[in-house]
């Protein structure tokens, strides 16, 4: 494909969104739908009712963007002003210069200059979940051992293991990957991972939801704690009730929370010291 075409093929894409949800529909589903759930007066209220509302929430509020860069691998050089480590055995929550958010596991690094802002390249050693700040003029830049991931606005998971196998999960969003050395691309939709190690890529689906089915509350509690780190208490009488629900892997925990709060008609409390939340 020559550079016109290409070009054309590009903007048609990007221009491209969905027919069935606007950016107005969207805002106004979401107002709408903020307003019912996470109301300051509580009400009694049908579980499915709020497992349908965490579907659009799950589904419609997804930004995308792809970027395409022209320039050689070898050219993109990360600056090393800011390094930060995780030494400790829990994740480090962590806010760029730009409002991305990176969720940085043990064991793992990051580095990236003085000037992010406008230079949104990022280097990793270990493993990062990314929240990027979508932004057209500025692409988000990842580089891990040999491979790049180029983005505007989506989240994903990069992990490299002991054997300089690298791995990128995506979540939300699109992501272009590119291998230095090699002209192929790969674009990544919701759902899909892409691996590289020993000279080879491949991309295969993987499981970004965990589903509950007429699971104990208790089980959606456990989960939190082994995933989230924070410990959950709730009422005796809770603890045996039924629910079933759908949640993104990484989906943020205030959201959870404020769900089962509604659902059960309860109340909550986060305790940011104790990394504790409370249910009454």
């Amino acid at each position: 494909m020559d550079k016109e075409n290409f070009d054309e093929e590009f903007k048609k894409l990007w221009n491209e969104t969905p027919t069935s949800y606007s950016e107005s529909e969207k805002e106004a589903s979401w107002e709408q739908f903020h307003s019912r759930t996470f109301a300051t007066q509580k009400k009694k209220s049908n579980p499915w009712r709020y497992y349908a509302a965490a579907a659009v929430l799950l589904f419609v509020l997804i930004g995308s963007g792809i970027y395409f860069s022209g320039k050689p691998q070898q050219e993109q050089i990360v600056a090393t002003d800011n390094v930060i480590e995780n030494t400790t055995s829990k994740i480090k929550f962590i806010v760029l210069p730009d409002s991305s958010k990176i969720e940085l596991s043990p064991n793992s690094k990051i580095t990236y200059g003085n000037n992010f802002a406008l230079n949104r390249k990022i280097e990793i050693i270990g493993e990062a979940y990314f929240k990027v700040k979508k932004d057209k003029k500025h692409p988000f830049q990842v580089f891990c051992d040999e491979t790049t991931t180029t983005v505007l606005g989506t989240s994903f998971t990069v992990k490299e293991s002991d054997k300089k196998e690298v791995t990128v999960e995506l979540y939300e969003g699109s992501v272009q990957m590119n291998v230095k050395g090699k002209d192929q691309k790969w674009i990544l939709k919701p759902g899909e991972k892409f691996t590289y190690g020993n000279q080879t890529a491949s991309v295969a689906e993987f499981s970004r939801f965990i589903d509950f089915d007429n699971e104990k509350l208790s089980a959606v509690s456990q989960y939190i704690e082994e995933n989230y780190n924070y410990k959950v208490i709730l009422p005796k009488e809770n603890l045996d009730q039924k629910i079933t629900i759908r949640i993104n892997k990484k989906e943020d925990l205030k959201t959870i929370v404020q769900l089962i709060s509604e659902m059960y008609n309860l109340n909550f409390e986060i305790n940011e010291d104790l990394k504790q939340i409370t249910f009454q």
